[in-house]
């Protein structure tokens, strides 16, 4: 297996040095140079293997040999160990026609655990056979900080630094990256929105030398190998919705999203051969890839803070790589319109182009009230919490899912990561003891402006310390 870039200006490199390059050095993001195929016979054989056994599957065809079977085992074993349900992501039945698939069952109870305990046990090993230092950069609008800080802390060789937008996560999110007080962890909290953070990093990374200076690694997911990890879960749902039903049949995914990622998941996971009927793209206020998907429009609009903090986003990392097979795998054609983009802020595709993204997704926008509303009614109706960004996802598939059809939403977080919503509902929920806990630890974070000279500063200062 070779990766290459959406910008068509890198040659082939392997799994090893795709995972370390994280951002392509053309300032694009990297794919594989031909996605492998899972026959319907391959489906029958992986529809009873436990999760971590499907993980192996998957995982095989991407990494090509280059880790050794025993070596990969260990790391999916181990970055599965910390989970607390057997089944990793266990599937719920909401009612007939809709399913829940958890993945908040890792230790910081949000869905980005799923690959980044993965990562962090992948850096760790790629340090310690080939002798490198690594330096962790992320920015974070709330559950990607944690998740990462946890699954390298304390790690020799790696040190990890955290961008989050100063008060624009809940405090919780806040306090699973903060009361981390490990010599290898810094975490930073800048004055402006997720975007302005994301930015910064990708400015970072796109500065070859300060890159390869600094050996910056990405935690984030424009690194190929977030993507590849949530791929599995979209498998896993699949055969456990077959079991419970009796049948197998194409599934409707209901995906929360702000950066695209977990749903190019999805999509990726569909170009592999699941049998996927529609990507549901649920959004909230910052609704720009609501727009796009329903008007072939990319265009920032007015940055809105909400009851799911982690999908405030308007600029999606990876919606490039969606670009670049909806456009026929043409990297001048990508390069021509993320160009374009920089310039003047918008990206506008042609209706046939529309005409096949509509083929495959959906998308819907849940506003405030109508997520706090979805809240209350499945408490109310089913027993069953929502945290808000699941309940985005859940509204989304009540809209837009059709008669008869079967749709797998996806839960993204525990709701006692946002009590902020939960609260508003006029629910009182009890804690997890390891969330509890976090309220009498002492905090660790510093505030900086939202200038990419003043986090440079501080990076090298940490760094080199």
């Amino acid at each position: 297996m070779e990766y290459i870039s959406t910008r068509g200006n890198i040659g082939k490199i392997g799994f090893i040095d795709a995972f370390l390059m994280g951002l392509a050095n053309d300032g694009g993001l990297l794919v594989p140079s031909v996605i492998p195929t899972v026959s319907p016979e391959k489906l029958k054989q992986w529809q009873d293997l436990s999760y971590q056994e499907l993980v192996l599957e998957i995982f095989a065809a991407y990494v090509d040999g280059e880790i050794p079977q025993d070596d990969l085992k260990k790391l999916v074993y181990d970055s599965y160990a910390t989970f607390r349900d057997p089944e990793v992501t266990p599937v719920r039945k909401l009612k007939d026609d809709l399913y829940l698939l958890e993945l908040f069952h890792g230790p910081t109870f949000a869905f980005k655990d799923i690959a980044l305990q993965f990562m962090g046990q992948l850096y760790t090993y790629v340090s310690q056979k080939h002798n490198k230092k690594i330096h962790i950069l992320g920015a974070t609008s709330g559950d990607t900080g944690a998740s990462a800080i946890e699954g390298v802390r304390g790690k020799d060789g790696i040190k990890i630094c955290i961008l989050h937008p100063n008060g624009k996560v809940s405090k919780v999110q806040e306090l699973q990256m903060t009361t981390v007080q490990e010599d290898n962890v810094l975490n930073l909290s800048v004055e402006g929105n997720f975007d302005d953070c994301q930015r910064i990093i990708k400015e970072l990374f796109a500065d070859l030398d300060f890159k390869a200076s600094n050996h910056l690694a990405a935690i984030n997911s424009i690194n190929f190998v977030r993507i590849m990890a949530q791929t599995v879960y979209y498998f896993y749902a699949y055969f456990q919705v077959a079991k419970q039903t009796g049948e197998a049949k194409p599934v409707n995914f209901s995906v929360p999203t702000g950066n695209f990622g977990d749903i190019f998941a999805g999509y990726l996971a569909k170009k592999m051969g699941l049998p996927v009927g529609k990507l549901i793209l649920a959004t909230n206020e910052n609704n720009i890839l609501e727009r796009f998907i329903e008007e072939g429009v990319y265009k920032p609009g007015d940055f809105r803070t909400t009851y799911s903090p982690s999908m405030d986003i308007q600029v999606a990392s990876n919606f490039e790589r969606y670009l670049y097979y909806v456009l026929g795998e043409d990297p001048a054609q990508v390069r021509e319109l993320m160009d374009g983009f920089k310039q003047n802020g918008e990206i506008v595709i042609s209706s046939d182009v529309l005409g096949r993204v509509q083929a495959e997704f959906a998308a819907y926008g849940v506003l405030g009230q109508e997520c706090l509303d979805t809240i209350g009614a499945y408490k109310s109706e089913t027993g069953y919490l929502l945290d808000p960004h699941s309940a985005c996802g859940v509204a989304a598939a009540d809209k837009r899912s059709g008669e008869g059809e079967l749709t797998v939403s996806l839960a993204t977080a525990h709701p006692a990561k946002f009590n902020e919503a939960i609260e508003l509902v006029g629910i009182e929920q009890s804690f997890p003891e390891q969330i509890q806990a976090l309220f009498d630890k002492p905090q660790r974070q510093k505030l900086v402006d939202g200038s990419k000279e003043e986090i440079a500063r501080e990076l090298v200062q940490f760094y080199n310390a």
